[in-house]
């Protein structure tokens, strides 16, 4: 029993020590994406017509607030992200090539901040579907 009990002490300390180090690289990326927009331009090998691909863009603390997709025509699609407390994404708007709003999805998280549930919802707000995300560790 006393190993049994030293070595899940042993693992939580590894699973701490790694949580740890999870906070620490996402706040160093954070901190490279403060205010930054990542523009991705492509080119068209036959007639070398450049255009606008792809832009994210990220807020002070770092956090992706908008990603734009595009085409040559122009945009395809739009996401903003909205944060809560805990700092992760509790809200996402997805829009169409005209800007109109098609999908709006809201998260909830559990005490140790993992995803537990996404609401699927139409433009019009009418819930759509729930997903439920279940973790798993499987034990040798």
């Amino acid at each position: 029993m006393k190993k049994i009990i030293a070595l899940a002490a042993i693992c939580l300390g590894l699973a701490l020590n790694a949580s740890a180090q999870v906070d620490e690289l996402t706040a160093a990326k954070r901190a490279r994406r403060q205010n930054l927009t990542v523009k991705e331009w492509n080119t068209d090998a036959r007639t070398k017509t450049r255009w606008l691909d792809h832009q994210t863009t990220y807020d002070a603390q770092g956090r992706k607030i908008e990603e734009i997709e595009y085409a040559q025509y122009g945009q395809k699609w739009r996401r903003t992200f909205e944060y809560g407390e805990n700092d992760k994404i509790n809200r996402e708007v997805e829009y169409d090539d005209r800007d109109k709003p098609v999908a709006i999805r809201k998260y909830e998280y559990n005490s140790e901040l993992k995803k537990t549930k996404q609401y699927n919802y139409g433009p019009n707000g009418k819930l759509l579907s729930t997903k439920v995300f279940e973790y798993i560790i499987e034990s040798e």
